[in-house]
């Protein structure tokens, strides 16, 4: 039975089937590696450029567009709309808290690799500008999504000070030496990846922040993620809208076998 029906990037019909965790287009014979669901929002002040970037064409099949009118909508149609493995293109970080929250129902316990410039860890309380896109992974663990020990947090370097504590308080893993920690025992994971975590030589970001990896620093880690554990579904966020985003994204995708 079909698992999906979306629009073909290949051929640009709507014949795109699901079989299993891989997509085939009925009509050209086309396979892919996971369903794109696109999610147009940026929950902050001045984030339009953020959400027009979740209209990037990537070469997948188009499973859905998720742009409701609140976060809390967002996540729940986002966690009940994916596709066998999702592949999420925001938009904000947000977009990856519905994507988590509907795979970790799914699949049991979850592994998060939260690839970020950012830590993503305030709250209402502590966040200097209110903005919900710097909140997103600490919802996540503070719903109980996933656990403090499935999670590791890559390329951050810009965290403010009470995010450092909460990090140090909860023993949140960060760096690549815990990739494979972090993995242990899980059912798989998902990858958020934000593209501040990147140089902004090498793709174009929303926010750029100097001193990031290299492109192919980060495909070494995503392909070291992918051996580790199945990758159950990722997310790009954190992009300006730029066609030439394309071809890294693709490179970023690929190392993860999508």
């Amino acid at each position: 039975m079909s698992r999906l029906r979306a629009k073909c990037p290949h051929c640009k019909t709507h014949t795109a089937v699901a079989l299993g965790p891989e997509y085939q287009c009925h009509a050209c014979g086309v396979e892919f590696g996971a369903g794109l669901v696109r999610v147009p929002r940026a929950w902050g002040v001045g984030g339009e450029a953020m959400a027009e970037a979740a209209s990037l064409e990537l070469p997948y099949p188009e499973a859905a567009v998720v742009a409701e009118s609140s976060l809390g909508e967002q996540t729940l149609v986002l966690a009940s709309e994916l596709p066998e493995r999702p592949l999420v293109l925001g938009g904000c970080c947000c977009s990856h808290v519905g994507a988590v929250e509907g795979l970790a129902a799914r699949h049991g316990r979850l592994a998060v690799v939260w690839v970020d410039a950012h830590g993503d860890l305030n709250t209402p309380a502590s966040s200097p500008s209110g903005n919900e896109w710097g909140m997103p992974l600490r919802m996540l663990l503070d719903s109980g999504a996933v656990e403090p020990e499935d999670v590791v947090l890559l390329g951050a370097r810009n965290l403010d000070p009470p995010e450092r504590e909460y990090v140090a308080s909860i023993g949140l893993r960060t760096g690549p030496e815990a990739i494979e920690p972090a993995l242990h025992e899980t059912e798989g994971v998902y990858v958020a990846l934000d593209a501040d975590a990147l140089e902004p030589g090498e793709i174009s970001p929303f926010m750029p922040e100097p001193g990031g990896l290299s492109l192919a620093e980060t495909e070494t880690l995503l392909m070291r993620i992918r051996e580790g554990a199945p990758v159950l579904g990722a997310g790009l966020s954190g992009l300006a809208d730029d066609p030439e985003n394309v071809e890294p994204l693709a490179r970023l995708c690929a190392a993860l076998n999508l």
